[in-house]
């Protein structure tokens, strides 16, 4: 039987001045971490390395206390998940309502190979290596840049590869905003 100290310590909860720190606290985390990340870059999301999901844990753990202090209460724990589910569901129906909030905070499509060429300043912009680029053409099954009609660094961080002797289909959703030289 579960005595009334121990349900008491489960269910202790901050005052209402303690939980909208935590909860402002969280905000504020919330937006350095996904500005951080996007300014990362597409390709180092896309392509996480075992040192990347290192930093993941450790990151989370290190604003942890940033967000709830001192406080280890349950409901502290809850208002802390609560406002983080909340502001991503904001940020994701803001993302897909607005096209100037989609593009600043997701991104859009960029060209890095384009009739066989390297866009050196793209690559360099993304941080894409040039074995990069030969490993995603690899994975495409081919060898040589000079094969390639378009190669593109996908939102996700992905690198689509088209080659030069596949029919380009151009659609709004997939090429808007996605410049030839």
């Amino acid at each position: 039987m579960v005595t009334a100290g121990v349900l008491g310590r489960i269910l202790d909860y901050p005052t209402a001045s303690g939980a909208a720190t935590i909860a402002a606290k969280t905000a504020v985390i919330y937006l350095v971490l996904i500005a951080g990340l996007r300014l990362l870059g597409k390709r180092e999301l896309g392509q996480m390395s075992v040192y990347d999901l290192v930093m993941i844990i450790i990151l989370g753990n290190a604003v942890q206390n940033a967000m709830v202090g001192n406080d280890t209460s349950l409901v502290g724990g809850i208002v802390a998940a609560t406002v983080l589910l909340v502001m991503n569901r904001v940020f994701n129906l803001l993302i897909t309502r607005s096209r100037k909030v989609e593009r600043s905070m997701v991104g859009e499509p960029v060209l890095i190979i384009h009739d066989g060429m390297l866009v050196r300043d793209a690559l360099a912009r993304e941080g894409i290596t040039h074995e990069q680029v030969m490993a995603a053409l690899r994975e495409h099954g081919m060898d040589d840049l000079a094969r390639v009609h378009l190669g593109v660094v996908e939102v996700d961080g992905t690198i689509s590869i088209v080659p030069d002797h596949a029919e380009v289909m151009r659609t709004r959703r997939h090429y808007r905003g996605l410049r030839l030289p």
